[in-house]
């Protein structure tokens, strides 16, 4: 995700929220929702909230790249968030955001694209002419066209190949369980497709992508109705397009067993990713279990969360150890996961912050010793209480602020489900520890694991994994008797690999 926002306006925007504490920030009645369907469909949450967020979606993504110019609907969403309009420069724009504490950004994923941006009411006349032009009337100039090219080139070089172990790997293993998919590729592009394509590419995607068929008009705050009409008005101009059929995707094509991908770079240390995909999202029977799963093995950023303990807490390997069954960009950076990256289909992922690399081999099969008693031993009942109480609190951190709120809602319409926190929550209250079970015997699998590690050493790591050497594991302090002898287990659980099933693969080649 990309955001032209200035930390100066995020500071306002803050002290502006602060400053009304009853104005309508937390879920209360003052807030209204409607779905509007006429030539736009909206969903506005009016409330008397001092702050008015706008989330603008149009359901084309990533999957709509042409074949060779992967990366053509992201470049296309920057160009609108991050390039001038033809009435105004970028710079100029950026100049009248400024004293306004606002700015606007974009999110482009497989199946959607998302416009962000806040400000106060009481400039939201002289913000909406503003980001109205850059959706509406884009400039489209060459110089924004050759800057946001190479900012997007330089993102998969640099940032995700040479800056970023963890994003690195995470984002690898989606491109390996998706290969030949239409989500084979990370939202971003691939470096080569990004260097193909035109302005003109651009241009005719905007016009083909960019319709009223495929549009959300997303909005909460202290509007009033004449300003909501005026804006679904203003969309109304966009074209009509052609509504997409319920697109529906070949799951993924994946050999049977286990696989292991070690991408070689020079890193100080080893990040490890493990995943397989799941039949299973937020319209699915089983994902308040799966979920629940998640949260108990691997609760994004809990020291609580068992493989938290048993990794960090008991050993001190690494920083943290989570789950996941949706998509989780940037979690190194966040506490919770930024909305409207809602898809079909998902995998179920566990992600271990780097350790050192003497103890890759050894992490790797703790990762997988604990996996391998979650499946065969399933949850106890003081785990599914203590977990199925978190979740049923936790649902409404996700969504404490309007802007959340708006967000979540959107990918409730996507998923054609209520509120999410209903939704979740009405689901919790159901779920038994038989059905959580079940779920886990049903989709939590190991035979089509799939496993990225970034390491130095790589062809090192190779040979102890494909010899089944076992793990190795020192303290700088004395352990419990308990721990030592667990780790002689751990450290010769086998990793069910022929020679063949492990390759190596030099940084530069990936997203290329």
């Amino acid at each position: 995700m990309k955001r032209s926002f200035p930390f100066q306006a995020l500071i306002i925007l803050l002290i502006l929220a602060f400053a009304f504490p009853l104005s309508g920030q937390r879920r209360t009645g003052k807030t209204t929702q409607r779905f509007m369907k006429s030539n736009v469909e909206s969903l506005f949450q009016q409330s008397s909230s001092p702050i008015v967020s706008f989330r603008i979606q149009f359901l084309t993504g990533s999957v709509d790249d042409p074949a060779g110019k992967e990366g053509l609907a992201s470049l296309t969403a920057a160009m609108l968030a991050q390039g001038g309009s033809k009435r105004l420069s970028y710079d100029e724009i950026n100049q009248r955001f400024y004293p306004m504490a606002a700015g606007f950004g974009w999110q482009a994923d497989k199946e959607m694209t998302t416009f962000v941006g806040s400000t106060h009411r009481d400039n939201l006349e002289g913000y909406y002419e503003l980001i109205g032009q850059m959706l509406l009337d884009p400039g489209f100039r060459d110089e924004d066209f050759k800057r946001l090219k190479d900012e997007a080139i330089n993102f998969l070089e640099v940032n995700l190949r040479q800056s970023n172990d963890e994003e690195l790997g995470k984002e690898r293993l989606y491109n390996i369980i998706y290969q030949n998919h239409p989500y084979g590729h990370h939202s971003m592009g691939t470096v080569s497709g990004l260097k193909k394509i035109t302005l003109a590419d651009v241009r005719n995607f905007y016009r083909q992508n960019y319709t009223r068929a495929d549009l959300v008009l997303g909005m909460s705050g202290g509007f009033d109705q004449a300003f909501a009409d005026r804006i679904s008005k203003d969309f109304a101009k966009l074209p009509a397009g052609g509504k997409r059929a319920a697109r529906k995707f070949p799951e993924p094509s994946l050999a049977e067993g286990m696989k292991i991908d070690i991408i070689q770079r020079e890193t100080r240390a080893t990040a490890i990713s493990l995943g397989f995909p799941i039949d299973v999202n937020r319209t699915s029977k089983d994902f308040a279990a799966l979920a629940l799963v998640a949260s108990y093995f691997g609760q994004h950023r809990s020291s609580n969360s068992y493989l938290y303990q048993q990794i960090r807490e008991k050993r001190g390997l690494n920083y943290g150890d989570y789950a996941y069954v949706e998509y989780f960009p940037r979690g190194m950076f966040q506490f919770e996961p930024d909305p409207n990256l809602a898809r079909q289909q998902q995998i179920f992922q566990i992600w271990i912050r780097p350790v050192e690399p003497e103890n890759g081999n050894f992490t790797l099969r703790a990762a997988l010793y604990e996996y391998d008693k979650l499946v065969r031993n399933g949850m106890s009942l003081e785990a599914f209480n203590a977990t199925k109480q978190f979740l049923t609190k936790y649902v409404n951190i996700l969504t404490q602020t309007k802007d959340a709120e708006l967000g979540y809602a959107l990918d409730s319409r996507y998923y054609g489900i209520e509120d999410f926190n209903s939704h979740m929550k009405k689901a919790l209250a159901d779920l038994t520890l038989t059905e959580v079970n079940c779920a886990i015997n049903t989709h939590l699998k190991t035979d089509r694991m799939r496993i990225v590690m970034v390491t130095k050493d790589a062809a090192g790591l190779r040979r102890q994994i494909v010899n089944n050497e076992p793990g190795k594991i020192t303290y700088a302090a004395e352990k419990p008797q308990e721990i030592l002898s667990e780790d002689k287990i751990i450290a010769n659980f086998p990793i069910n690999v022929k020679a063949d099933d492990v390759t190596i693969t030099p940084v530069e080649n990936v997203f290329r």
